[in-house]
């Protein structure tokens, strides 16, 4: 599949709306057996601390390869950044939604649009578990050895993306439940454990959002840092 081509951002390129004032947009993906509503506290909570731009996308639940589902989440990431005039934004996926966001960064040139791509409860090396649906594509496409899973342990030099995963010790959905973590030497990754919470109760968590919030706020500070020291 050829990468979806993003334009590298310029660095004399004039401000626009909020770039350079504002917090870069986020953009909300569920998983396979919801839909954007289960993002509702998540996105109040990250508007009520600042965050200016947050939008949560529905993808067709007829979608049968999670690859389509990547190059259309390419077309929407480049529609917000016109929109708002940032060059990148950060992505916050729940099970089959972070797989989805991590196609993209990894696997189609998105790491030049995505900044930080936050999982919540995806099977990064495949889950074993075998649900109702389990005759779906996209679910065969989440499982351990799957062309797809192969596809992102492949190795992806300078990928630009910085990932972080949350995942939780009682994820019935993930087998193992180490799975929503991502080992890759390649890629820029960090875990973040959760207790007592369930998959379907990752994006609706309070201490979840807390997190997230925090995570998103570390890679803003981590940045104005770098920016302060090559200035000096």
């Amino acid at each position: 599949l050829s990468p979806v081509p993003s334009p590298s951002p310029s660095p004399r390129a004039p401000l626009l709306p909020t770039e350079g004032r504002a917090h870069p947009p986020v953009l909300l993906l569920h998983g396979f057996i919801d839909n954007r509503s289960v993002f509702v506290l998540l996105r109040r909570s990250l508007l009520r601390h600042g965050w200016r731009h947050v939008e949560a996308l529905n993808y067709s639940p007829l979608t049968c390869d999670l690859r389509k589902a990547a190059e259309l989440l390419g077309r929407h990431v480049e529609q917000i950044c016109e929109r708002t005039g940032h060059s990148r934004v950060d992505l916050v996926g729940h099970s089959l939604g972070g797989l989805i966001a991590r196609y993209y960064a990894q696997r189609l040139g998105g790491d030049l649009r995505v900044r930080t791509l936050v999982t919540l409860g995806t099977p990064h090396g495949g889950t074993r578990v075998a649900p109702l649906m389990s005759a779906h594509p996209l679910i065969r496409q989440m499982r351990p050895h799957s062309d797809v899973i192969e596809e992102l342990a492949r190795p992806a030099p300078n990928c630009r993306t910085h990932f972080v995963c949350f995942w939780s010790d009682l994820d019935q959905l993930m087998v193992p439940v180490e799975t929503a973590r991502i080992d890759h030497r390649d890629l820029i990754t960090r875990s973040v454990r959760v207790s007592g919470v369930g998959h379907l109760a990752l994006p609706v968590n309070g201490a979840v959002a807390a997190g997230i919030r925090e995570a998103l706020g570390a890679e803003e500070v981590a940045e104005e840092s770098a920016s302060a020291t090559s200035v000096a």
